[in-house]
């Protein structure tokens, strides 16, 4: 699924081809995504222009002056720009084409993906209203996480994963937050102090600017806005390293799993 870093890549990408872009037409293919796409999508959008860009957590923001579109890839879709009369790839569901001849694409093959339409505040939608704060905001800190961990009996990874606490975060850069905060993800979330608290916020913000600035992770699916492949993936140091060793001290990694997701550690590193 992409993550913070993948669905910041592609806002970056959607904003030099479709910002201040005027819609001419709305084609759909598909309507049964995880949530249905409104069947008046189409006429809603026609003749409006995208005014502004911007992401929330995974939802990925396409604001017009009526109201704004909300998109989040689920496990396998992505959205790129291609020329207007392009060839229709296959689990290609959704073109919103605009007057500069370009057309926006949502490809997803698990339709587990959502588009969805808002003519109120974005931000107290259903899906977006319960969101955690922003990793890269001022109230993402570490007295923030170690108040809120208090009444928790989650491990840590599990608890940076739910985007309650935190916007953004999944099992990719949670793996790799906790390796570089030589944190146990298996410890639980209100044992650990306020100092290691420190480390952990500072290894996420450095980890998920690092992220974005090699267009995200690449494991399967991620492609950013002109079909780019992400190079992060070069840069993990435990996961999807199953039965390799610690790039640290060389004891062979940990495997595991926490709420059925993947999760790889060193078992001396990280206490």
């Amino acid at each position: 699924m992409p993550e913070l870093p993948e669905v910041e890549t592609i806002c970056r990408g959607l904003t030099s081809s479709i910002l201040k872009q005027k819609i001419a037409a709305v084609v759909m293919r598909h309507f049964k995504l995880r949530h249905p796409i409104p069947k008046n999508l189409s006429k809603i959008l026609a003749g409006q222009s995208i005014q502004k860009i911007t992401r929330r957590g995974k939802y990925i923001l396409l604001k017009t002056k009526i109201g704004t579109l909300i998109i989040h890839l689920g496990m396998s879709g992505n959205l790129q720009i291609k020329p207007k009369n392009h060839l229709i790839a296959k689990h290609e569901h959704v073109n919103i084409v605009f007057t500069n001849n370009l057309s926006l694409c949502y490809i997803d093959p698990r339709r587990f993906g959502t588009i969805l339409w808002t003519a109120e505040n974005p931000l107290e939608h259903r899906l977006l209203k319960n969101l955690g704060p922003e990793p890269f905001a001022k109230n993402f800190t570490a007295d923030y996480l170690f108040n809120t961990a208090k009444s928790r009996h989650c491990s840590i990874k599990q608890f940076i994963m739910n985007s309650n606490i935190v916007a953004g975060i999944g099992n990719i850069y949670a793996n790799e937050a906790l390796f570089a905060a030589k944190i146990n993800p298996l410890q639980k979330a209100n044992k650990i102090s306020l100092s290691r608290y420190q480390k952990l916020v500072k290894e996420i913000k450095k980890i998920l600017k690092h992220a974005i600035k090699h267009g995200g992770t690449t494991i399967k699916n991620h492609i950013d806005s002109s079909g780019k492949k992400g190079s992060f993936q070069n840069k993990l140091k435990v996961y999807g390293k199953y039965n390799q060793l610690c790039p640290n001290c060389k004891t062979k990694l940990t495997h595991t799993k926490l709420g059925q997701r993947a999760t790889v550690f060193c078992s001396n590193c990280q206490k």
